[in-house]
């Protein structure tokens, strides 16, 4: 084979890939150097600490570099780099080649090495007398993270997935034989339809800085056994907890809100295998914060508080596994594909879980335990309830998502379920009727002792009022004709947005600290209102009255039932809307459809008015892929998505000039002539056409007209469905030969011929091809209204708002210690 390629750019990929053995190096010399630090009882612990410094300190560095050197190759559209042929191209804005950077494997395990440099610096600077027990485990989670990138064989088996790769390296074929093969590669593979969207510029760097943040907490825990300090790890844990909580749910909804924008199963969350692995590790962490601040509070459940603290991270580490080894292919939408890492993968889980077991219980016998038992009616005690139904609804979560697991371990073939989304909606709606209740009923007690009177006064008067605000909601959203469950779930949210309200109203009193938990309180129950109200009582509007059923093949991704046909400027009524597919316009690669809404009231006045924009592409390899647009009220939004439309409508619009093509006249009906006079109208379809004067000076393009050749031009106004456009077909005489130039009004689907002069009765023919609906621009769409579901995203705000004033408060106790 000839190798010496023609136009490769070597250099970033060559400093690339020594960027990546750097960082693999020298997180690995780092984790050696900091273990010794830790174990060492002379001087030399000063030595090696320093040496764990400069070498994670490399480490970040290297992986900079490696983002850098990549960057740089996708920016300049180097597709001799696999990775940057099969992410990108040349058509995409710079917003979504920073999309691209990370729609990979290898560039989303960057993305989280370099969350983890981040942290591990942060923590290099502020851990102080952790430093070395927790940046040991900091560094080791990093070197298994850059292993991942290495893309390297070692005794026949290959380590990691570089992203510095070569297409010739990565793919066979005879086009590689060629020195000049790049001059045949015109562009790349493209980024993922459905990741062109704003959301998915930000959601990764968000959601991997949760993953990665989800390690300190693990560090703190780890440490705290290894080194004996059983109750001084839980301070510094909780507030770096509060913070891979809050980015982590943030990164959560970020993805719903991505699903609501783009994805086309209506709606913001469906239970996909992936989202679950992102939310599992969530909700354990979120149990074992509370479990953490009942133990500094009373001493109590301190095995559950480090247990859960440590099975969270290793749960992020097991997600990983789910979401990148293939296994989820059949069971998920957005898995990754398996890229030969799946026993690495289960390597890196596999040793941060043995740590966990191994620090349990070498220590199990040495932790601490409250000989008191927890009093039934303290805070602490309800808190650890709900921190155990957390577990349990991720017990749940992580046992049917895992199917596919078990059956790959014990070579059973379990089914998935076949309705998952009920099956999970009324598992984890039972979960949160619990949880949901504690959050409102916690509230209401002090730590170790509670007034029992004032505990049942208060409880029961707000326990009343909720039940009767909660009346009212259902009854006006609709929820009460769900399942019970759903309805117990909007009392208790209710219940707990109340409570928490109340203790917010005695922070603002004074006491200031209570108001970081009642806020992040009150934003989780206005999340759980809006997305059972939205989710629960979504309505499609988009009723199909006619009984279209387009085709066997969009029957197996739609409901036809829900999808209307709208031909272009033929309104339709639509619910209370009627709506007009009304044009197009393009803006690579997306093709925009304008879709107007108009509603009126009885007497016919316009009362409300706007246009919608939906976009879709169509893609080669997954056909159709469409990204809806939304009009968003304060109660309410409406969704508008193109389910189906022509193939023509994303090609290159039809030449009218000259003669049509012969088989062109398929496209219409049978044609009509008429004899019409200056002023006269023709009638058609869908409105009339009028001929407005002869215009004699008339010419055709590219043809030279000599005196004795006579041009007569016919100009035409047309006027459909409101609209008015102007054509001038052309008769054409020359060399002594008759011909005659058609012009099409597509958007009135007509084509409009002028076919004889008949100068004795001062007329002139005019042939109307008129053309069948069949044959006319077209959409196929769906529209949904979500109700109330501002306050899903409005509580996600108030959520982090809530995050924000608890990390502040536990940093400030800390400085107190």
């Amino acid at each position: 084979m000839n190798t010496a390629y023609q136009g490769e750019h070597l250099l970033p990929g060559h400093l690339g890939q020594f960027f990546i053995i750097l960082s693999f190096s020298s997180a690995l010399f780092s984790a050696i150097s900091y273990y010794f630090a830790t174990t060492e009882t002379n001087k030399l612990d000063t030595s090696w600490q320093w040496m764990g410094r400069i070498g994670y300190f490399v480490n970040a560095i290297s992986v900079i570099g490696i983002g850098s050197c990549l960057f740089y190759i996708i920016y300049n559209h180097f597709f001799e780099y696999h990775y940057a042929w099969e992410h990108s191209s040349k058509t995409l804005p710079v917003y979504y080649i920073i999309s691209s950077f990370w729609e990979g494997q290898e560039g989303s395990f960057w993305l989280w090495c370099f969350w983890q440099g981040v942290l591990g610096n942060i923590l290099i600077w502020r851990a102080k007398s952790w430093e070395k027990p927790v940046m040991t485990i900091i560094a080791l989670s990093q070197t298994l993270l850059a292993s991942m990138l290495l893309g390297v064989e070692v005794f026949g088996a290959r380590i990691g997935s570089s992203p510095f790769v070569l297409l010739r390296q990565a793919m066979d074929g005879p086009i590689f034989t060629r020195p000049e093969y790049l001059s045949y590669i015109k562009d790349g593979n493209g980024l993922n339809p459905l990741l062109q969207n704003y959301w998915m510029v930000i959601h990764p760097p968000t959601l991997f800085l949760g993953f990665a943040s989800m390690v300190v907490p693990f560090a703190y825990a780890a440490a705290g056994l290894w080194q004996k300090r059983y109750k001084e790890w839980i301070q510094p844990a909780i507030s770096y907890s509060l913070f891979a909580v809050m980015v982590l749910g943030t990164g959560v909804v970020m993805g719903s809100l991505w699903a609501y924008e783009s994805l086309n199963f209506g709606g913001f969350w469906a239970w996909d295998p992936v989202e679950n692995a992102a939310f599992i590790p969530w909700l354990t962490l979120v149990g074992a914060l509370h479990v953490m601040i009942v133990y500094k509070n009373t001493g109590h459940s301190y095995f559950t508080a480090t247990f859960l603290t440590l099975i969270s991270f290793v749960l992020v580490l097991y997600a990983s596994f789910l979401t990148r080894s293939g296994i989820l292919g059949d069971t998920s939408v957005h898995a990754f594909t398996d890229l030969g890492m799946f026993w690495h993968l289960v390597v890196d889980a596999a040793v941060f879980a043995l740590l966990m077991i191994v620090l349990l219980v070498a220590r199990f016998k040495e932790m601490p335990i409250s000989k008191k038992e927890e009093e039934t009616y303290s805070r602490e005690f309800w808190m650890f309830v709900g921190a155990v139904f957390l577990a349990l609804s991720c017990l749940q979560l992580v046992v049917v998502t895992s199917i596919p697991v078990w059956n790959a371990m014990f070579k059973t073939s379990i089914a998935p379920p076949t309705n998952p989304v009920t099956l999970y909606n009324v598992f984890q709606a039972g979960f949160a009727v619990v949880v949901t209740l504690l959050a409102g009923v916690t509230q209401f007690l002090k730590y170790k002792k509670t007034d029992n009177t004032r505990f049942y006064i208060t409880t029961v008067i707000y326990l009343i009022v909720s039940a009767l605000l909660t009346g009212v909601i259902i009854y006006v959203t609709g929820v009460y004709k769900l399942r019970i469950v759903f309805s117990l779930v909007m009392f208790g949210a209710i219940y707990s947005v109340m409570a928490n309200a109340k203790v917010l109203g005695e922070a603002f009193k004074g006491k200031i600290k209570l108001a970081g938990s009642a806020v992040a309180h009150i934003g989780f129950g206005l999340i759980m209102i809006g997305a059972l109200i939205a989710a629960g009582t979504s309505k499609v509007i988009s009723d199909n009255t006619n009984g279209d059923d387009y085709g066997a093949e969009f029957a197996k991704g739609n409901n036809p039932k829900e999808n209307i046909m709208l031909y272009k400027f033929q309104p339709i009524k639509m619910g209370d809307y009627t709506v007009t597919y009304s044009g197009d316009s393009s803006a690579a690669p997306n093709h925009y459809f304008k879709v107007d809404y108009k509603r009126v009231d009885a007497s016919g006045k316009a009362v409300e008015q706007f246009t919608l924009y939906p976009n879709s592409q169509s893609n080669p390899k997954m056909g159709l892929v469409s990204s809806p647009a939304t009009k968003h009220y304060l109660f309410h939004d409406l969704y508008t998505h193109i389910s189906m439309a022509p193939q023509e409508a994303f090609g290159p619009a039809d030449d009218t000039t000259g003669h049509s093509a012969a088989d062109d006249d398929k496209n219409y009906n049978a044609p009509i002539a008429k004899e019409v006079s200056v002023g006269d109208t023709i009638p058609f379809r869908d409105g009339i056409i009028v001929l407005e004067s002869l215009n004699k000076n008339a010419h055709v393009e590219n043809i030279p007209l000599s005196s004795s050749d006579i041009a007569v031009g016919a100009d035409l106004k047309v006027i459909s469905h409101g609209r008015t456009y102007e054509a001038m077909p052309v008769y054409l005489i020359k060399n002594g030969s008759v011909f005659d130039f058609a012009r099409k009004v597509d958007d009135a689907g007509l084509k409009l011929r002028f076919t004889k002069i008949i100068p004795d009765k001062n007329k002139v023919e005019i042939t109307v091809y008129d053309q069948p609906e069949s044959k006319r621009p077209y959409i196929v769409m769906r529209a949904i209204e979500f109700p109330y579901i501002n306050f899903l995203w409005s509580g996600t705000v108030i959520m982090v708002i809530g995050f924000l004033l608890s990390i502040f408060r536990r940093n400030k106790e800390l400085k107190t210690i």
